[in-house]
């Protein structure tokens, strides 16, 4: 069901934001009433006029910044309806974070099997993606992806067990294939951004054996680190994936602002 956000949520500009472009003030102001839980997945906001009127600024301005918003998929706009918080759906989510695709173009959805899940200490590599201690508690999941029935992709997700309390591998079993989603509905977390870096690697023999390589083969080593709408990571995942049929597609655009 849709919510409508009530006015007061957006409040005046604070004095101690003085120097930094004012669209990218009023763009953190609508970050940070998203990311309290105060603006939820689907919800309504505001008319730009009563935001505007509210935190103090002109149209223009804060439609700069409802501009970038959209452009990164934070909000969506819908002719005739309004500005929505945006939902993590199934379809849209495997869109927006699914790169890997047949080598002539074909795109679907994966099978995913699951094929482990423990509760942990944090590894050194995760616990620096994830600003976490050493020691400290994750959720460890992993999982086989598979592409036109072939098994393509081998996916190893940390998670800061502090976020994702009472997640449990019944749950994890229930939910459908695409992990944001679930994150968002279940938990809250609504995945922003995911930076990824990538390098080719020799399959080891878990990687070998899963997606039926032979050890030592060349295969895509892709590590990323999923960001909330509050900028803090809430998954580290390392994915080996077999491209002897299926590419790894980034597709990339112009930024729509500074940074």
């Amino acid at each position: 069901m849709q919510v409508a956000v009530s006015v007061p949520l957006f409040e005046a500009i604070a004095p101690e934001t003085a120097g930094m472009p004012l669209y990218r003030v009023v763009k953190r102001s609508l970050l940070g009433a998203i990311a309290s839980g105060a603006c939820g997945p689907g919800d309504t906001l505001p008319s730009e006029t009563e935001i505007a009127g509210a935190m103090g600024v002109s149209i223009g301005t804060l439609r700069r910044a409802v501009d970038e918003l959209a452009a990164e998929h934070v909000l969506v706009r819908r002719q005739g309806r309004g500005t929505f918080v945006a939902s993590a759906h199934k379809e849209a989510a495997g869109s927006a974070f699914y790169a890997v695709e047949h080598a002539d173009g074909r795109r679907e959805a994966p099978q995913v099997a699951l094929i482990s899940f423990a509760r942990g200490r944090v590894e050194p590599g995760p616990a620096r993606a994830l600003h976490l201690q050493a020691g400290d508690a994750v959720f460890q999941i992993e999982s086989v992806h598979s592409l036109q029935g072939v098994p393509t992709v081998h996916d190893r997700s940390t998670l800061p067990a502090t976020l994702f309390k009472g997640l449990t591998e019944k749950r994890l079993r229930e939910h459908a294939a695409a992990l944001y989603p679930f994150y968002q509905a279940d938990f809250g977390i609504t995945v922003l951004r995911a930076p990824e870096r990538a390098r080719a690697v020799a399959a080891d023999r878990l990687a070998a054996r899963l997606l039926g390589v032979a050890p030592g083969q060349p295969v895509l080593q892709v590590r990323r680190t999923a960001f909330g709408f509050d900028g803090e990571p809430v998954e580290y995942r390392v994915s080996i994936i077999n491209t002897t049929h299926h590419d790894y597609v980034n597709r990339l655009s112009r930024p729509t602002g500074p940074r």
